[in-house]
Parts: structure tokens; sequence; C-alpha cells
């Protein structure tokens, strides 16, 4: 009982989106703009600097305050914590609120590996920036840090269990991922990284 109401909790934490929120204030709809992603990329690009930080951190901030709480409110279950990540994950992929189609929760997925294990959220960010920004295509941050979390969480516990729930967490966003990571490849995806991270951490003008 305890693993649904952790799963049930991060799933409707999960499912409040504000990209859509940042969206209709600007009478905008980012489905059918720029990316056509409701994630903080798109929204930086097509609103600007301060949406797109607000949607990243907020959306970050679905992971790591549902881990938190879940921890807190069932401290017998060991991967509570864990589990309602994964929630958050699946709503804010497939919020029941706008039809089981929302974005691609990369931002959500950082906040899960962040308050799960700040280490080696700083390595696999490191490494996704200069993999993205090296080949152009933000897509290489999602794709290198969701293959890498599951081995990490290995490596830093060796338990099967936090291993497996990286492993499903992963899966979700890689698979999410998997259309612009094919682009990539065959170098057909017009939104470059480079456009993006200047969106979001260039100056303002």
């Amino acid at each position: 009982m305890q693993t649904l109401l952790s799963l049930v909790m991060g799933y409707f934490i999960g499912s409040l989106n504000p990209a859509k929120f940042v969206a209709k204030r600007h009478d905008v709809n980012l489905k059918e703009t720029g990316t056509g992603n409701l994630g903080a990329t798109n929204t930086a690009l097509v609103l600007g600097q301060k949406a797109g930080w607000f949607v990243l951190i907020f959306d970050m901030l679905k992971s790591i305050l549902s881990y938190k709480a879940a921890r807190l409110l069932f401290p017998q279950l060991r991967l509570a914590g864990l589990i309602a990540g994964l929630g958050v994950l699946l709503g804010h992929c497939f919020p029941v609120t706008m039809g089981f189609v929302g974005g691609k929760g990369l931002a959500s997925f950082g906040g899960l590996v962040l308050v799960t294990d700040p280490l080696v959220f700083c390595v696999l960010l490191a490494l996704g920036l200069f993999l993205a920004w090296n080949l152009n295509y933000g897509v290489y941050l999602a794709v290198s840090a969701t293959v890498l979390f599951p081995i990490a969480m290995w490596l830093r516990t060796g338990d099967v269990g936090v291993t497996l729930m990286a492993l499903a967490a992963s899966a979700l966003i890689f698979a999410m991922h998997w259309r612009n990571f094919m682009r990539a490849l065959k170098h057909e995806d017009p939104i470059k990284a480079k456009n993006g991270f200047q969106k979001i951490f260039g100056k303002k003008k």
C-alpha cells in the first residue's frame, strides 16, 4: 500500500506542468511552437530566459519535494523516495489532466538524480553539457544521463533495488527522447543545443 501511495502522490505532483501555466499566461500554445515540447528549453526558446528558468526549477522541485515527502511519510519503505520520483516522471510525461500528453521529463529526472545523489548529478550534468555543447544537440544530455545513472547508482550503492528504480526512471526518460536522439544522429533536428543554452544561460539583452 505504501508503494502505491508513494507512486500516486508522485504522479499527481508530477502532473503539475509549469510550462503550460506560463504559456497560458502569455496566450501561447507551446505544443505548436518551437520544439513542441512542454519543457524548460522550449519555454525559454519561445518565451524567454526568465520563463525557462521558472519551468526548469519548478520541474526539478517536483521530484525533490516528492522524494523527501515520501521518505518522511513512509519511513519503513526503503525505496519510497525513488518510487515517488518515478511517479513524478510518469505524471510529467503522461498527466491525466492533459489527456496523458505532457513533457519529456528531463528536468524532473534531473531533480530526481540530484536528490538521490548530488555527486552523481554533478558528474552527469557536466558530462551531458559537454557532449550536448560539442555535438550541438541537447538530446545528448538526456541520453548520457539516462544511460549512466543506473550504472552510477550500482557503483555507488551496490543496492539492487536502488539500481532497478534508477533503471526504470532512466528507461522512461530515454524512451521519451528516442525520436530526438534518432534525429540528432541523422543531423535532422533543427533545434541546436547552443541556441537553447544561449536562451537559458546567456546574458539578457
